[in-house]
């Protein structure tokens, strides 16, 4: 299938589950067709999470999703070398950055040493563990999400991190009018 013939189809059948969001679909999409990653805004109930699940269902990519939160370690992302008693070995611990489609959800409400764990990832599609280089999956897609009406206890993001997002979308908050939106909110 040609890459404008699959992006036809992912978009036509996002449609079917993100409603009312006609006008952010196709970024996500085209984001992970160009191998790069996207940042959503929008207030809570947006179907910012919706599309991130959906876009993973629909090239059947194993998801992960990632609360940031002030207390988040880059470990917590990235995963950790642990040490095995029975063994007296090390041995990789995987964090949830090893998924085909990573949802980073309120990526601004983590502090910058946090914030900075995915860089390498969304950039190399790889992480480094203790020296050691680690390949991520094939496709590999960043999902962040963002509040921007909320400001208390964020940090905003630098730029460094802005420039690994490809495009920067802003879901809108939908009066319920119609019956099958209606029904999707419930």
């Amino acid at each position: 299938m040609n890459t404008k013939k699959l992006f036809d189809t992912l978009h036509l059948e996002a449609a079917k589950v993100v409603v009312g969001q006609t006008d952010v679909l196709a970024q996500p999409f085209i984001t992970l067709l160009a191998g790069e990653h996207v940042l959503m805004e929008g207030v809570p109930g947006t179907a910012k999470t919706l599309m991130a699940k959906t876009l993973a269902h629909l090239v059947q990519a194993p998801m992960n999703r990632i609360q940031f939160t002030p207390d988040l370690m880059p470990s917590d992302i990235i995963g950790t070398n642990v040490f095995n008693v029975a063994t007296s070995q090390f041995y990789l611990r995987q964090g949830p950055i090893f998924a085909g489609v990573v949802l980073v959800d309120e990526v601004n409400r983590a502090p910058a040493k946090t914030q900075a764990a995915p860089l390498e990832a969304m950039e190399e599609r790889q992480v480094t563990i203790d020296g050691t280089q680690y390949a991520l999956p094939d496709p590999f897609l960043v999902i962040a999400t963002q509040n921007p009406v909320e400001y208390e206890g964020t940090y905003p993001l630098p730029e460094a991190q802005l420039d690994r997002f490809f495009f920067n979308v802003s879901f809108v908050q939908l009066a319920v009018k119609s019956p099958k939106i209606a029904k999707n909110k419930n």
